[in-house]
This record gives C-alpha cells, structure tokens and sequence, in this order.
C-alpha cells in the first residue's frame, strides 16, 4: 500500500471549501445585493452610470458578490441589441500607483483582442492614459473597470479621476467606462484627493462582517456537498461560524476552519469530524492568519510595520507614535512612495492591533508629558520579516532591518516556536 492513499472518508468534494469556489446564490447579502441591482440598472436602461464603490473587510462577500452581479448582468445584457457590454477586472493587490493600474488595464484589454501587450516602463503616464482611452474607444458601449483592492494605490489615485472624466473631456467617443472599485479599507475615500472625490460622484455598498447565524447559513449548504453523510458532528458548522464571527465575521476564515478541521480529521483516519478537530484547526490558523494577515496590508500598511520593525531591531520598543512616525517617513522616501498624515498611520495601528500583530500600550504621565500611546510587535519579529522579503518594494529595507537585527541578536528564536 502506497503512501498516499485517497480519502473516502470524510470529503465527498472538497471543491465547495476552496477560496475560489463560486456559489449557485449568495447568502445573507439580500440588501447589499438589490443595492448592487440597482447601481448597475442603468447599463440595461442604456443610460450613464455612477461608478460604484464597495467597502468591507477581507471575507465578507465583496468579491464573491461583484462576479456574481456581473455574471447576471453580462447574460441578461445579450437580451438587448442595443446594449454593448464589456467588462475587465483588475486586482490591484500588488499595484501601488495609478500608472501600474493603468498599464495592466491596457494589457487587460489588449489580451481579450490578442494584441501585444505594452512595456510596464518606458512610458509616461499621460502617454498610458491616452493608450488606455484608445483601447477602450475600441470597445464602445459600456466598461465596466473592476478595480479590486484598489486601496493598494494610496494617494496615487489620478487613474481615479481620469477614467470618470475621459467622455466628458473628448478623450473617449464611443465608450462610457463605469468602475467599479473594491477596497478593504472603509476609511479609502476619505483618503482621496478632493478633486477625484467630487469627481467619483459613487454609489457605496458597505458590507458588514458577517454573525455567527449568517455564517452558519452560508457554511451549511457548502458543508453538504463537501462532506460525506453523516461524517460532521452536530456541533461542528455551529463552531466554526460563532469562531469566524468572534474573530473577524469572514466567511472566509469560517470556511478555512471547515476545511482544516476535515483535514485533521483526515489525517487523524477518522469517520466523523467533531469539536475537537475544530478546536485543533482554529489553533492552527490562527498561527496563519498572522501571516495572512500581515501579507494583506496594503502598502501603507507595509510601511508602518516596517518602521516598527526597524525599533524592534535597535531594541527601541515600546515606541511612541512620533517616534515611529518620523521612521515610516524615511522609510516611504526610501522607497519613492507617498505618505500619509501621523493621524492615518495612527489607523493604521489600530488595524493592526486588531488584528493582532501588534500591542497598544497608554501611558499617563500627569501634566508633564499627558496621555500617549506606544506601540510594540505581538508577532516575531523573524515572522515580520518573512513577509516584508517576499514583498518586492520592502526587500531593501527589511534586509537591513534583518541585519540590525541579526547584530543585536534578536533572530535567535524560530517562528514555528510562536
């Protein structure tokens, strides 16, 4: 008997617990999705259409909601002949500026034509603009742009007052460009310049964190048709919706947890996945989320925990907020990028601790000093690092964070000690 033998135990088809799985319906989003409904009508109506902006954390539908409206749009679009649709999505996660958007929407775009695609350098950004105009010229009707995670781009949001004003400036004839952006970050907005938020003139769509009842109506019908009858505990669905829902309200994290408690009950060559395997699973990651959860930062976010990782290095830590400020200054001139006000890093912070990768310490030191706040790594700092070098715009400075640390003999302990 080999090694590795398949399971006829406990998955019956694990497909329905895989991040890019794409249900029949959505579940629990009955009023963000008639607010969709409504936003996009008038591409059916052939009439102008605001963009459309949707906020809400990582899991909680944004994403699975968007294909499915465009999905139905796209399908009941062929139902009118003078309706011309076309739509191009673009995943910003690793694109930190209006020109990196613009080239890979030319590229998007050139690629459902099979033209050859044009240079990520070379060229000035006005230049990919007008490229970015005559591509979508050729198109006609109505693009609709999905921008997802289009918070990467920080203050470099120009392609975000371009695109709305490209019809009524004459640099497109043909085509009403609609975009639909998508963003984890709910404070995006408040970020943009004044003159792309008055030029947006968006529909939003807030999407909550899920509750633990709504999590276990959307785990149920998956849970179904991914395990083999009878092999989930009563109490197990319940379990991993009430951790999701404590935790962050993800759908995401809660089907992660499904699928690992499945996976240990596997390996454990059981028939029947029960609390225990779930209790297992959510240690497990828990530990992963951590990683999850710093690789998902948006580059400000990035750079934040680069300059505390650089304190934690020299042993200057707990850090007040001034402090670490000035470093993540240095460290944005270093890397060529914007950045943003003490106030928006202080944000940045508390999504941090949120998240649980860093500790907030207040201190009151009377009327000499007054009340202020350090801040300190609740992760290893090895781990910090790890991420950083895998991200290409920080392996410059983490490698010298690395170094510091190395000299102060802080990278003594392993990460799978966490």
């Amino acid at each position: 008997m080999g090694m590795f033998q398949r399971d006829r135990q406990v998955f019956a088809d694990a497909e329905p617990l895989d991040d890019s799985y794409e249900p029949e319906d959505i579940r629990e989003r009955d009023e963000e999705l008639e607010k969709y409904k409504r936003a996009l009508q008038p591409i059916i109506d052939n009439r102008p259409t605001s963009n459309i902006f949707l906020y809400g954390k990582t899991g909680t539908g944004k994403t699975v909601a968007t294909k499915f409206m465009l999905s139905h749009l796209e399908n009941d679009a062929t139902e009118y002949d003078d309706v011309e649709l076309s739509t191009v999505w673009v995943s910003c996660e690793n694109l930190s500026s209006s020109y990196q958007v613009a080239v890979t929407l030319v590229n998007e775009l050139r690629e459902s034509k099979d033209k050859d695609r044009i240079s990520t350098t070379g060229y000035s950004q006005q230049r990919v603009f007008d490229i970015l105009y005559e591509e979508l010229d050729e198109f006609g009707g109505t693009v609709v742009i999905v921008l997802d995670e289009i918070d990467n781009i920080g203050h470099s949001d120009d392609i975000l007052y371009g695109l709305p004003r490209a019809r009524s400036n004459g640099y497109v004839e043909d085509v009403r460009p609609v975009i639909v952006g998508i963003s984890n970050d709910f404070q995006f907005r408040e970020n943009l310049s004044p003159k792309v938020k008055d030029t947006l003139a968006e529909k939003e769509i807030l999407f909550p964190p899920y509750d633990a009842n709504q999590l276990r109506s959307i785990l149920n019908p998956r849970a179904e048709k991914a395990f083999h009858d009878d092999v989930l505990n009563d109490d197990v669905v319940p379990l991993c919706a009430a951790f999701a829902a404590q935790d962050t309200g993800s759908a995401r994290q809660a089907i992660r947890l499904l699928r690992e408690a499945g996976e240990l009950a596997q390996a454990d060559d059981t028939e029947t996945v029960s609390e225990e395997h779930v209790r297992n699973a959510q240690d497990e990651l828990e530990k992963n989320q951590l990683y999850e959860g710093m690789q998902e930062l948006t580059t400000q976010g990035h750079a934040v925990l680069c300059a505390l990782a650089y304190h934690q290095a020299i042993g200057e830590v707990p850090v007040r907020s001034r402090d670490l400020y000035q470093r993540y200054v240095k460290i944005c001139e270093r890397l060529d990028a914007d950045n943003v006000s003490e106030r928006r890093v202080r944000d940045h912070l508390s999504d941090m601790n949120m998240l649980g990768l860093i500790s907030v310490y207040e201190r009151n030191e009377g009327l000499s000093a007054g009340r202020y706040h350090e801040y300190d790594l609740d992760v290893p700092l090895k781990a910090v690092l790890e991420v950083l070098l895998s991200t290409n715009r920080f392996e410059g400075p983490a490698k010298i964070i690395r170094s510091t640390a190395d000299e102060n003999n802080l990278l003594q302990s392993d990460i799978s000690d966490y």
